[in-house]
């Protein structure tokens, strides 16, 4: 019998990434392509099937094509496959992702948000599988916040698909406007851009004189701070407390026993992670119940409660999309392969 074989895409508004994956041998072969926004729609389209029906002729004579799966930006709604003002997908307000992609490749496909796909391959390959945990909540500190959620091996997409979005969760009401329609969330003080805009706007109002003029990233911010630079690491510090006030909320909602915080900024652990316990012990009397030397945890070693930063880079995203045909099989056990 023929190994089967997915087909997974990373819609990313600066790059597409197609890959062939198995369960045994992990991704097979991955296709980079740039983000054609400028072409419109069906331009970005085309290539993503086309490099989808590369892989498929490739693998298919010695494979069984499990299926075809798209993680993308939201907001999404399911199970229509609908696009709703993505921030990073100008002028897709209103587009049918699944049917456009479905007309072409002649097939059902899957679609499921790209913070969705990044946990779901942070709980079967990363952090799910070390721990032999199969729930948990995971953070994307990337552009934005992302957010998903795993409950007993499956992805919460919710009532329609928007499940899972506490970068859009109020962390100061009064504080800086989002483009999501909100005042002070999430992402707005614990993405990688928030860290930059705050550097960027502590140098111009002068209240970080440790920080000179100049071009700052996320990376050299956190480089920064690790060489005793009071204001980067202040800028850190007061991401990790918005970070810690978030986890808070989610760890108090859900109790669940792992939350993992991803994507670049998460190379920053070092340096947020002592405000973000502070944080935690503060704000969720689930964590100070559940935490990991906590009698209850002791007790019961199932119920107690991990923050973690995630196992898998930046590769977390295409690998989810990649898992997910085999996902209608049933949840994945805790020791699936890389």
């Amino acid at each position: 019998m023929k190994p089967r074989c997915s087909i997974g895409v990373d819609l990313g508004g600066t790059n597409l990434r197609i890959a062939a994956y198995t369960q045994d041998a992990g991704l097979l072969e991955t296709i980079l392509l740039p983000t054609r926004l400028a072409a419109g729609r069906d331009a970005v389209v085309a290539d993503m099937c086309e490099a989808v029906q590369t892989l498929q002729a490739r693998f298919s004579p010695d494979h069984q094509i499990a299926g075809v799966a798209i993680g993308t930006p939201g907001p999404l709604e399911l199970p229509a496959g609908i696009l709703h003002n993505p921030p990073n997908l100008t002028g897709w307000d209103g587009f049918d992702l699944r049917a456009a992609v479905e007309s072409r490749l002649g097939e059902p496909v899957i679609i499921e948000s790209d913070a969705n796909a990044a946990a779901l391959a942070e709980c079967v390959l990363g952090r799910g599988r070390s721990m032999k945990i199969d729930s948990l909540c995971m953070l994307t500190l990337g552009t934005g916040v992302g957010n998903g959620i795993i409950l007993n091996g499956k992805v919460w997409d919710g009532a329609t698909g928007m499940g899972g979005e506490a970068g859009h969760a109020t962390i100061y009401p009064d504080g800086l406007a989002c483009p999501c329609g909100n005042n002070g969330c999430l992402e707005m003080y614990a993405s990688a851009t928030a860290v930059v805009r705050t550097a960027n706007q502590r140098i111009a109002d002068g209240s970080a004189p440790a920080l000179k003029g100049g071009t700052w990233t996320a990376q050299s911010l956190a480089k920064a701070a690790d060489q005793g630079n009071p204001d980067a690491k202040k800028i850190y510090a007061d991401a990790g407390r918005a970070l810690g006030i978030g986890l808070a909320s989610l760890i108090n909602t859900l109790n669940l026993p792992l939350y993992v915080v991803g994507g670049g900024l998460v190379q920053a652990w070092r340096l947020m992670k002592d405000v973000i316990f502070e944080e935690l012990n503060h704000r969720s009397y689930v964590y100070r119940l559940t935490a990991p030397d906590s009698p209850i945890a002791i007790r019961n070693p199932a119920g107690a409660t991990q923050v973690l930063p995630a196992e898998l880079g930046p590769d977390a995203g295409l690998l989810g999309a990649c898992i997910l045909p085999f996902e209608k099989d049933g949840p994945f056990a805790a020791n699936s392969a890389a």
